[in-house]
C-alpha cells in the first residue's frame, strides 16, 4: 500500500511516525486543557472541533474509551472520515485553524486502563532468561510451547511517555546472604514489549478471530522491572512487587487498521497448539523495534533492535487464552506482550538478557558501561513499521530513572 497524501506537508515525509496512513489517537494539553487528539505529520488534530460525523458526547472526556467501546463499525467510520478532512484540500480551510503544533503540548495517558495483564511470548527472551537460571536443556518451562503464560500487574501503575519513574525499594536476598533485607533494587530493568488494548469487551470465551477483531489499537510499552525483587520474591506465584514500580506506554494509539498492510505469520510450531489457540490467518505484525539508552548528560546508545514479527504468541491468542476461563475483558484492557527479544545479543529486549545477568557489560557511547540501569538513565523505546515511502511510527515510549527515595519520604 502506498503513502496516503495529506494537504499537511509535513505528513507526506518519509521519516515522519504519522502519515494519513497511520492517524493514532492520543490526549494533548496545549495550555488550554486535555483534548483527543490525532497525529498528523507535525501537527496534531483537535477531533472535538472538527465535523467528524460522530457523537460529540464521544468526545466530552478526554479519553479514548468512549470511541472504543462504540465499536469496530464506528472505529471505520471515524477513521474513513479523518482520512477524508486531512486529504482533500476542499476542507483544509474548516479543518486548518485545528491543527496545533505537536512540539508546544504535553501529551498525556490516551485511554483510561481498566486492567493490566503482561505475558511471556517471546521464544528467544524465555530461552535466555531459562538459559541463565536452569540450564540450556530446561530453558523453557514444561508448559511454554502449549500456552500464553502470563500475569495480572497493576493497571494503576501504567503510565505515559514522558513520566519519571523512581528506583524502588523492595525485600532483597543475594545468593550469598542468609536473610533478606530492605532497600533500593540494584539490578533495575526494562522490557521492551508492545501493548495491546481491547477496545470491544466480552463476557466469555472468544475465539482467536473474535480477539483479533476486539483489539483496538497497539502501543510501544516498558514493562519497568526490579530484577534483584523479583528473583526473591517470585516463587511460588510469581512476579508481585517487582512489576508494580511503574509500565510506561508511548501516547499514541495506532489502530489495528492502520497496521493492517504489515500482518505477518507467526514462527513455525515446534508443537501443535490446541484448536483455540490456532490463527486463521497472519496474526504478528512487521514491526522494527529498537532501545536507547542515554545518561544523564550523555549521549542515546541503541542498545537493542529487534522485530514484533519475532514473538511466539500474538495479542490476539493471548486476548482469547484470556477470556478462555470466561473471564470478562473490559474496553481498555492492556495486554503486554512480554520482553521481544531476537536470536542475535544486540536483539535482546532487556539488560537482563543483554548483559547476560549483569556478567557481560554493554558498552555506551562516549565511554562507561551498563549491566543495569543507572540513576538518571533514560530509556527510549521506538518502533515503526516500515511501507512503500512512508512508516507507521507509535513515537518515543521514554522515561528516566530517578534515585530510590526513603519509603517514608513524602512524594
Amino acid at each position: 500500500m502506498p503513502i496516503v497524501t495529506s494537504w499537511v506537508a509535513s505528513a507526506n515525509s518519509a521519516l515522519t511516525d504519522f502519515p494519513l496512513n497511520n492517524l493514532p489517537y492520543g490526549v494533548f494539553d496545549d495550555g488550554r486543557g486535555a483534548r483527543m487528539g490525532v497525529a498528523i505529520g507535525e501537527s496534531i488534530l483537535d477531533v472535538a472541533r472538527v465535523d467528524h460525523g460522530q457523537d460529540p458526547a464521544l468526545f466530552a472526556e478526554p479519553s479514548w474509551n468512549a470511541v472504543m467501546a462504540a465499536g469496530p463499525e464506528l472505529w471505520a467510520a471515524l477513521r474513513a472520515r479523518l482520512t477524508e478532512l486531512l486529504s482533500e484540500p476542499a476542507h483544509r480551510d474548516a479543518v486548518a485553524p485545528h491543527l496545533v503544533e505537536a512540539g508546544a503540548v504535553r501529551l498525556l495517558m490516551p485511554f483510561r486502563v481498566s486492567e493490566y495483564t503482561d505475558f511471556y511470548s517471546s521464544r528467544d527472551h524465555a530461552t535466555n532468561v531459562g538459559t541463565m537460571f536452569r540450564g540450556v536443556e530446561n530453558a523453557l518451562p514444561p508448559n511454554w510451547l502449549h500456552i500464553p503464560i502470563g500475569y495480572n500487574g497493576r493497571a494503576s501503575s501504567v503510565v505515559v511517555s514522558g513520566t519519571p519513574v523512581v528506583r524502588p525499594h523492595g525485600q532483597l536476598k543475594g545468593p550469598e546472604e542468609t536473610a533478606p533485607r530492605f532497600g533500593p533494587s540494584e539490578r533495575f530493568d526494562i522490557e521492551l514489549e508492545m501493548g495491546a488494548i481491547v477496545g470491544t469487551p466480552s463476557s466469555g470465551p472468544i475465539s482467536v478471530a473474535e480477539a483479533d477483531a476486539h483489539i483496538f489499537g497497539y502501543v510501544l510499552l516498558n514493562d519497568w522491572s526490579a530484577r534483584d525483587i523479583q528473583a526473591w520474591e517470585y516463587q511460588p506465584l510469581g512476579p508481585f512487587q517487582a512489576k508494580a514500580t511503574a509500565t510506561t506506554i508511548s501516547p499514541w494509539i495506532v489502530t489495528a487498521a492502520a497496521l493492517a498492510p504489515f500482518r505477518t505469520d507467526a514462527p513455525e510450531r515446534e508443537l501443535p497448539l490446541l484448536p483455540y489457540l490456532r490463527e486463521p490467518g497472519p496474526m504478528l505484525y512487521d514491526i522494527a523495534l529498537e532501545v536507547g539508552l542515554t545518561p544523564e548528560g550523555g549521549d542515546e546508545t541503541v542498545i537493542a533492535r529487534t522485530n514484533s514479527n519475532t514473538l511466539y504468541y500474538s495479542a490476539a491468542q493471548q486476548l482469547a487464552h484470556h477470556s478462555s476461563s470466561g473471564c470478562p475483558m473490559r474496553v481498555g484492557d492492556l495486554l503486554g506482550s512480554g520482553t521481544i527479544s531476537g536470536p542475535d545479543r544486540d536483539s535482546r529486549g532487556s539488560l537482563l538478557e543483554l548483559s547476560w545477568g549483569g556478567k557481560e557489560p554493554i558498552s555506551l557511547q562516549g565511554g562507561g558501561t551498563r549491566t543495569f540501569i543507572e540513576d538518571g538513565d533514560t530509556l527510549t523505546l521506538r518502533g515503526a513499521a516500515q511501507g512503500d515511502g512512508y512508516r507507521i511510527g507509535f513515537g518515543a515510549c521514554s522515561g528516566q530513572l530517578l534515585p530510590a527515595r526513603r519509603p517514608d519520604t513524602p512524594t
